[in-house]
């Protein structure tokens, strides 16, 4: 009776471990795919052509996405599903940064390594927790903020040799950097925004992935139109028929993470799903390294392993929390 009381005043109940492994896993195997077929695309050769077509390959993405989870919805519906709330102009506006932050990462490979970009996108925590206490006026504990800052020296050192190489090369990875931090930024807009969301209104899993996709058709389909990019991606698809089918499997890849990213964003929060994707991008990073022999320094190996040292602690302090507060229930 204790249990039913703390739910209707208001305290939600701890989820469930086992579901959070779950999400944790998928999230794991699929972006593991997603992030090897991401370099495939964006990086190959194409005889003397480069692929550039960033919002092509994000418009197929949201597609798959959104077709996905319409799907997936009516599959899990109940005879009383319950109605989502969250009105559609914060689905809209959360959209935009979610859509910019897909972009920015995206179109960042065209400057730097892969590896530059999975540890770059590794301080994603940072603006989520940053943008919670300043918009959703979250309360996070002092470790949590401890474990970040391990993470940002992490990314530091592994970030120092490219910030010191000179000559052509240094124009372009600046370029590069720019457009990760203004993915980070967007990323904890969304985050905030995500969190509200959840906070404030009956948000369910599928129906916001529904929505959010949706509106980024949208938004897509127009800059497609607007900038011609739809025309010269068709043609650039005649030439090299082989980037359809990679771009597609890329696309179902992403529609399977993303829809345990939303489980774990409705169930979990923001920052915890933040934590679970950074931790798949190191052991991406480790595969991208061994498939694409990318050149690593110790210090870069040393930056690596910090990030990797930071996301461990929080998870084990995490859970350790999360005993102690079922015991004191």
């Amino acid at each position: 009776m204790e249990k039913v009381t703390e739910a209707s005043s208001g305290n939600v109940m701890e989820p469930s471990s086992r579901k959070l492994l779950v999400c944790f896993l998928g999230i794991f195997i699929s972006y593991l795919v997603f992030g090897f077929l991401q370099e495939n695309i964006t990086r190959s050769s194409y005889g003397d052509e480069r692929f550039t077509y960033t919002l092509a390959l994000v418009f197929v993405q949201c597609v798959i996405n959104a077709a996905f989870a319409k799907t997936a919805k009516s599959v899990t519906s109940t005879d009383s599903p319950v109605e989502d709330t969250t009105p559609h102009l914060w689905y809209a506006l959360m959209t935009m940064s979610y859509v910019g932050a897909m972009l920015a990462s995206n179109h960042s490979l065209q400057y730097v390594p892969y590896p530059t970009q999975v540890v770059a996108k590794s301080v994603k925590p940072i603006p989520v927790m940053i943008l919670g206490v300043l918009l959703a006026k979250k309360r996070y504990p002092l470790q949590k903020y401890l474990f970040v800052l391990m993470i940002v020296v992490g990314v530091v050192f592994f970030m120092y040799k490219d910030k010191a190489s000179g000559g052509a090369a240094g124009h372009s990875l600046g370029s590069g950097e720019i457009l990760l931090l203004i993915s980070l930024t967007l990323d904890g807009l969304t985050g905030a925004a995500q969190d509200s969301m959840r906070s404030q209104h009956r948000t369910a899993t599928y129906d916001m992935m529904i929505n959010a996709n949706v509106w980024s058709i949208l938004y897509l389909g127009i800059g497609l139109l607007l900038t011609g990019e739809g025309v010269e991606f068709t043609y650039f698809a005649m030439r090299h028929p082989h980037v359809v089918s990679r771009m597609l499997i890329f696309s179902c890849a992403s529609a399977i993470g993303q829809s345990f990213i939303f489980t774990t964003v409705t169930t979990f929060g923001a920052l915890t799903c933040s934590i679970i994707t950074t931790t798949r991008k190191f052991f991406t990073l480790l595969g991208s390294v061994l498939i694409f022999m990318h050149p690593m320094l110790a210090r870069q190996w040393l930056g690596a392993v910090l990030v990797f040292i930071g996301l461990s602690m929080d998870a084990m302090y995490g859970k350790e929390r999360k005993k102690q507060l079922i015991k004191s229930d």
